[in-house]
């Protein structure tokens, strides 16, 4: 299998609120993204630190979107900074036996 996993993580200026409601208008442009099974969107308060974990079915659609316009946006958000963008392979023998969701829900 080629899927690839993807973890970005930054910090952010605003309040946890305004965050939510800034990246509440990309979640429709994440939800279509050609090749991303999923995303799961991650916070953590205290730390004003934000980000995701994504799965893409194969190392060219993680490409395609590190280098597209909508990974662009996000980068160049002034409220955004220290970026963390680390793509990694799955071990899918363990991922397995521990239950992790590597299968691709149908998008409607």
């Amino acid at each position: 299998m080629s899927e690839r996993l993807l973890q970005i993580n930054f910090n952010f200026s605003v309040s946890s609120g305004e965050y939510e409601q800034a990246v509440n208008s990309l979640v429709d442009q994440f939800a279509n993204l050609p090749g991303l099974m999923w995303k799961i969107w991650i916070m953590n308060e205290n730390k004003k630190e934000a980000g995701g974990i994504y799965l893409f079915e194969d190392e060219a659609s993680l490409n395609e979107f590190l280098t597209g316009s909508l990974a662009k946006t996000v980068t160049s958000h002034p409220a955004l900074s220290n970026f963390s963008v680390k793509p990694f392979t799955i071990m899918h023998d363990l991922t397995e036996i521990t239950q992790g969701p590597l299968e691709n829900k149908l998008k409607v």
